[in-house]
């Protein structure tokens, strides 16, 4: 018997993110754990209308999903704890500005530099619905097919019921083959 909870998001846990954007000629970023897969090509990154990164999403309409594995968890935590309008985020970490224009966190093991195809706006958040244009990838997270590993990679999982960070877990099958036995 299952008993109804409301209305709660019940799609956690998410791989952890910084998004970061170039923002008045500097760099921005925001920690995000609103993230989706809309295709093969595109994704969806979600992030309350008041956010400062929004501006600079909107103005160069490119911007970077860093992801987060746990050697960059702290910076990533403080850039999720402070906001922009007030603190210059510009020097929290080392990168390069990516073919988009927008900056690579060199710490960050998987890169996704995109630009925004469209916004969709809901009540209180803009998402913008972003084509992958390049996957910059460290060598250690790869596999020999040169396909990320994510037994390698270990990224942070964010949990938002509880706030918590989560580390992965352990495979417990294969796609496609424990429904055929």
């Amino acid at each position: 018997m299952k008993k109804k909870i409301g209305n709660a998001l019940a799609l956690y846990p998410t791989p952890l993110a910084v998004v970061g954007t170039m923002v008045e000629g500097k760099p921005n970023y925001v920690l995000v754990g609103h993230l989706g897969i809309i295709g093969h090509d595109r994704i969806l990154v979600s992030l309350a209308k008041p956010h400062y990164t929004n501006r600079g999403i909107r103005e160069t309409g490119a911007l970077t999903v860093n992801l987060v594995d746990e050697a960059m968890l702290e910076k990533a935590d403080y850039v999720g704890c402070v906001s922009g309008n007030q603190t210059d985020k510009s020097q929290v970490f080392d990168f390069h500005a990516g073919e988009t224009g927008a900056p690579v966190i060199q710490q960050s093991p998987v890169v996704m530099e995109c630009r925004v195809d469209d916004i969709y706006e809901t009540e209180g958040f803009e998402s913008f619905i972003c084509k992958i244009a390049c996957v910059h990838a460290e060598e250690g997270v790869s596999d020999e097919n040169g396909k990320i590993d994510y037994h390698l990679l270990k990224p942070v999982l964010f949990e938002m019921p509880t706030y918590e960070y989560l580390r992965t877990g352990e495979v417990i099958g294969k796609c496609k083959t424990i429904g055929t036995k």
